[in-house]
C-alpha cells in the first residue's frame, strides 16, 4: 500500500512531467491519477439525475473506479487525456447557440447501461430533452443523466469510464 506522502509524489510527477496519466498497484491497492487538464464549468443549468434501475454496479466491477485528475496547486495538471484538448477545442469551434450539458455530480461517466450494450447516444444522434445520455456512478449508485433539450450531439468530451467532476462538459447539443 502507498503512504500519503508516496500518492502526493506521484501527483506531483504527473503534475509536473506533464503525463497524460500514471497507474500504479500494489499488494492489491490499485492507484490510477489522471492527468487531464481541468475544464472550465459552464454555466448551464444541471439535468435531472435518477438512478438507473437496469444497470447494476457489477456491470462495472472490473473497472476501479478512478480518483478526481490531479491537479497542482497552479491549476495545471499537465498534458491531458484525448479528451482535454480535444474537448476544448472543440468547445471553441461549436456554432453559436449550442448547448453544452455538464455533469451534475462527480463520479464515473459510463457511455453505455453494461460493458457489452451500445452506448446511449452516438455523435450525430437525435435526441429528445428526458432521454437517457449516459450513467454516472457515484458511490457504487448509477444515476442516469436526462438530456434537458431536443437536438443533435455534436460532441461528447469524456471518454468511457472516464472520471468526471461537477460542471465540467458533457455533451454539447444542437438545439432543435
Amino acid at each position: 500500500m502507498l503512504t500519503f506522502e508516496e500518492i502526493k509524489e506521484l501527483i506531483n510527477l504527473v503534475a509536473e512531467r506533464r503525463l497524460q496519466g500514471l497507474e500504479v498497484e500494489r499488494s492489491g491497492f490499485r492507484l490510477k491519477i489522471d492527468g487531464q487538464a481541468p475544464l472550465q464549468p459552464a454555466v448551464h443549468a444541471a439535468p435531472a439525475v435518477h438512478a438507473a434501475p437496469h444497470a447494476h454496479p457489477s456491470h462495472f466491477s472490473d473497472l476501479a473506479p478512478s480518483p478526481l485528475p490531479a491537479r497542482s496547486a497552479a491549476g495545471d495538471a499537465g498534458s491531458a487525456s484525448p479528451a482535454g484538448p480535444s474537448a476544448a477545442a472543440g468547445k471553441a469551434e461549436l456554432p453559436a447557440g449550442t448547448h453544452i450539458l455538464s455533469s451534475p455530480i462527480v463520479g464515473t461517466f459510463y457511455r453505455a447501461p453494461s460493458p457489452d450494450s451500445p452506448p446511449f447516444v452516438e455523435v450525430g444522434s437525435p435526441i429528445k430533452k428526458g432521454q437517457v445520455l449516459c450513467i454516472i456512478e457515484a458511490m457504487k449508485l448509477m444515476n442516469e443523466i436526462e438530456s434537458d433539450v431536443d437536438g443533435t450531439i455534436v460532441e461528447i468530451y469524456p471518454q468511457n469510464a472516464q472520471a468526471v467532476e461537477f460542471g465540467e462538459p458533457l455533451f454539447a447539443i444542437r438545439p432543435a
